[in-house]
């Protein structure tokens, strides 16, 4: 009768399963680094994305101290549920980082956060006892939570955003509590929190409060809207959103990048060819040409010098004031008394080199 009550009471359209808690179990509770198990589920959202991983330092109620540092994310398996919210999937069996107790851990990834542990004991895995925590001191945040901080110039050339996490806390319990483990975790979009363990160092006494100050960072490059998550106890104490601008100096570095590179190969190239270009005629001035003065055949310069043409040289003229005496120009193959440029009417001087006339006597001896 209660259980057809129950299935009355259901939304229309929700299979059974969704009212159940989400639920693990294993097809065997101990197995060896090598070896493989298949995990089961139900209860689950339908049709989301979960997460299955092998972790240690944990225990079902207690959560994963450390959150996913202590599990073995490279051996980890994802899954989708059906539309009963149900599951089965083989996963090998990894040591995990941390030593045991140990639990295979099944958490959704995108949606609503839902998680649940089932125990698992890996054969020769060392094994460590948990941090002690009494059940019966109880915390809550009295305080509006808030972040402090701001980036710096290394962050707007994408190094890691950081920021610290602070509010009040007060006992609510009746025995102290002396250095909690907090969990904060940080989320992005529909993305589930990455829970990673914080221990604040103090006792807190029944009915006393204490300022609590965590430090939280992203990972480089990180920008856009994230939630700032903290959890005691395996319960969500507080969240707090965070806006992270995006780090523009990379951009500017890429632009920078793809204009000065190509400017600096093209000047590269340039210079190449300047040196193995062959330098001759044409080109566009840059080049060395032959110039005519290099080609020209210096012919011997043919004439008389003034004191060979019976010209004194006037030195009461400067240099620069002096013109140049015309000279008769003798060709090697004329005699001075043939030369054709000699003037009409002016005799030279027998030579020894002219031949005599034809119509000319010739003398024999003395008459």
């Amino acid at each position: 009768m209660a259980a057809a009550l129950a299935l009355v009471l259901l939304p229309a359209g929700m299979p059974a399963s969704a009212a159940d808690k989400p639920a693990v179990k294993l097809s065997k509770s101990e197995a060896g680094a090598g070896g493989s198990l298949t995990v089961t589920g139900k209860g689950w959202r339908p049709n989301a994305l979960l997460m299955l991983l092998i972790c240690g330092r944990s225990a079902p109620g207690r959560g994963v101290i450390g959150g996913t540092n202590s599990c073995a994310n490279g051996d980890g398996r994802a899954v989708t549920t059906d539309g009963e919210g149900a599951f089965s999937k083989k996963l090998p069996v990894a040591e995990p980082p941390e030593p045991c107790p140990c639990v295979v851990h099944v958490a959704t990834v995108t949606g609503e956060q839902a998680s649940a542990d089932a125990v698992l004991r890996v054969a020769g895995h060392p094994v460590a006892p948990l941090p002690e925590q009494d059940g019966a001191g109880k915390l809550s945040v009295l305080d509006d939570t808030r972040l402090e901080g701001s980036s710096g110039l290394l962050t707007w050339f994408g190094a890691p955003p950081g920021r610290e996490l602070v509010f009040t806390v007060g006992n609510v319990g009746s025995a102290p509590v002396k250095d909690p483990v907090f969990q904060v975790g940080t989320s992005h979009g529909v993305f589930a929190p990455q829970w990673e363990e914080q221990q604040w160092r103090g006792t807190i006494a029944p009915g006393k409060k204490a300022q609590v100050k965590l430090p939280v960072e992203l990972a480089a490059g990180a920008h856009g809207d994230y939630l700032v998550s903290l959890r005691f106890g395996g319960k969500v104490l507080a969240e707090q959103p965070w806006g992270v601008g995006r780090p523009w100096g990379v951009t500017l570095f890429w632009i920078l990048l793809c204009v000065v590179v190509p400017g600096a190969v093209f000047r590269i190239g340039m210079a190449i060819v300047d040196r193995v270009r062959p330098r001759g005629h044409g080109g566009n001035g840059r080049h060395r040409s032959v110039r005519l003065p290099d080609v020209t055949v210096r012919l011997p310069r043919l004439g008389l010098s003034p004191t060979a043409t019976g010209t004194p040289p006037n030195p009461s003229r400067s240099d620069e004031n002096a013109r140049p005496a015309r000279t008769t120009t003798t060709l090697p193959w004329f005699t001075p008394d043939t030369d054709p440029g000699a003037p009409t009417g002016r005799l030279s001087a027998p030579s020894e080199l002219s031949a005599p006339p034809q119509n000319s006597p010739t003398t024999k001896g003395n008459t």
